[in-house]
């Protein structure tokens, strides 16, 4: 890949070109008011609330691996987060959804030269944001990864000049350098936001941020949970990329307390897959009973297996999981008793040149269903399944 080094290239830059791109496409196709954020905390209740909307289903925009602020002292960095608003704008567009979630891999913290990756982050939520839609998020392997010098800018004509970004002037000197910004520090940004359902998770089982649990609830009474929305860091980037047994007992223990009898449907949402991926990973062509358009890859599973798959598989209320990392597939397989299934990838940074697209999931009450589809960046779509 062609870098562009020279000395009149900034930090700043990408971040100041970004923004005049950001809402390309969203003033035009706003979400009614019916999209507006909700958020509620029902008496008694212990998980925060997202309500459905009355006669209609629950539909969730997933949008993984976005990683912007990649090569962001290049020509190419900028303009790849530009085509990446351009898809989220797309699918909000023809999907009006009533949430959406952030899969992992917002941002390649690797190749983000200041200290505020924040920045980068709220670009990539702006689609959303501007839109009005609730979200939430989990954190990927290149989230707070550290920064990694690019070999070239140690021959001529050298490192480009830091400079702080304009919305950035709060900030010290020393913040704006080459340091990364870590999980708890993104995550302290993020839910500033108004819209952001996301959450650091129990102090106990830090490092790994962002593990906590979402209740869809019923439009006709707010103490009838529809579903259970489970998120949980698969770690990567400051540390390895593993689901801990503490995480493990974490899920455990609030199951049994929100959902004792397995009565609710639940839903799980993490960035890297587990090892039960690479035993339902088709051979070659996706054939039935799995579901999807690519298999181009080989799974890249977490680094080891502490028990979360063995938890999940004997819950009856476990309906499906959903992973993103590997940027080459777009499959769903039955594992046991539910579904492994992996999003699509959003965004324009990372490797790979399949089109872009986003995976849907669509919640219904009574009877209660799970069903999902791709929306592409063309718009058309495609791999419709029923998931429960």
């Amino acid at each position: 890949m062609e870098t562009h080094c020279g000395a009149h290239w900034s930090a700043f830059f990408p971040l100041l070109f970004l923004s005049l791109f950001s809402t390309v496409g969203s003033s035009s196709h706003a979400a009614p008011a019916s999209s507006a954020i909700r958020f509620r905390l029902a008496p008694g209740a212990a998980e925060r609330q997202v309500p459905m909307r009355a006669g209609a289903p629950f539909k969730i925009a997933v949008f993984a691996d976005l990683h912007f602020g990649e090569n962001a002292w290049t020509e190419w960095g900028p303009r790849q987060d530009v085509n990446s608003i351009r898809v989220m704008n797309t699918v909000l567009h023809h999907e009006n959804p009533d949430f959406v979630i952030y899969l992992g891999d917002v941002i390649t913290a690797n190749n983000i030269m200041i200290a505020n990756a924040s920045l980068y982050w709220d670009q990539a939520i702006s689609p959303t944001r501007n839109r009005g839609i609730p979200w939430a998020s989990v954190f990927g392997n290149h989230d707070d990864a550290a920064f990694e010098w690019p070999l070239e800018w140690f021959s001529a004509p050298g490192i480009p000049p830091i400079h702080c970004p304009q919305t950035a002037t709060s900030y010290s000197g020393e913040e704006c350098s080459f340091k990364g910004t870590g999980r708890l520090g993104l995550m302290t940004n993020e839910i500033k936001n108004n819209g952001s359902f996301s959450s650091y998770g129990p102090r106990n089982l830090w490092p790994s941020v962002s593990n906590y649990v979402l209740e869809v609830s019923s439009p006709d009474d707010q103490q009838s949970p529809v579903a259970f929305l489970y998120f949980l860091d698969s770690g990567g980037g400051s540390y390895p990329e593993v689901i801990s047994s503490s995480q493990v007992e974490w899920f455990r223990q609030k199951a049994e307390e929100i959902n004792p009898d397995s009565r609710v449907p639940e839903i799980v949402f993490w960035h890297i897959p587990s090892t039960a991926y690479k035993v339902v990973a088709p051979k070659s062509g996706i054939e039935k009973p799995c579901v999807g358009s690519i298999n181009k890859e080989d799974v890249a599973a977490q680094e080891v297996e502490t028990g979360i798959m063995d938890l999940l598989a004997n819950r009856t209320s476990v309906q499906a999981i959903f992973v993103g990392h590997n940027h080459g597939l777009d499959w769903c397989c039955p594992y046991k008793k539910l579904w492994l299934c992996y999003a699509r990838h959003t965004g324009y940074g990372g490797y790979g040149d399949w089109p872009r697209g986003a995976r849907i999931l669509e919640i219904t009450q009574t009877p209660f269903s799970l069903q999902s589809w791709i929306r592409m960046e063309d718009g058309h779509v495609h791999s419709k399944i029923v998931l429960s």
